[in-house]
């Protein structure tokens, strides 16, 4: 599967803004899927992800202002940012694998989006 994120810009603190991840190829529904980020000169870190039956899991940073969704029929999963902070500031990327994943197995990924920058002004 090939994925393609969209949806990054500039936006000032307390506003929003969503991500979506669109992918191509057969069998998204079988996916686990979920979105990373990276800031500069920091790990690449879990953000959220959801299941084939639509379990949710998110980092405690973002728990309550975030929300992943998918829409199977359009093979897109969705990353609905509110309340956006300063240090959301990143680079985001979609991931997909056949098996769940967490930050501890991030390695094990699939397959990756591009990033899409996210840029939260004080």
């Amino acid at each position: 599967v090939q994925l393609q994120a969209s949806g990054g810009g500039l936006v000032q603190a307390g506003g929003s803004l969503r991500l979506s991840c669109a992918a191509s190829g057969y069998g998204f529904s079988r996916y686990y899927m979920g979105w990373f980020r990276q800031a500069p000169g920091k790990e690449r870190e879990f953000v959220a992800a959801i299941s084939w039956g639509g379990s949710t899991s998110y980092a405690g940073s973002v728990k309550g202002r975030f929300t992943i969704s998918r829409d199977n029929a359009k093979s897109t999963v969705y990353l609905q940012m509110d309340s956006l902070k300063p240090e959301d500031t990143a680079v985001y990327r979609c991931a997909a694998d056949l098996s769940a994943f967490t930050q501890a197995t991030r390695w094990t990924i699939s397959h990756w989006g591009q990033g899409t920058q996210v840029t939260v002004s004080s």
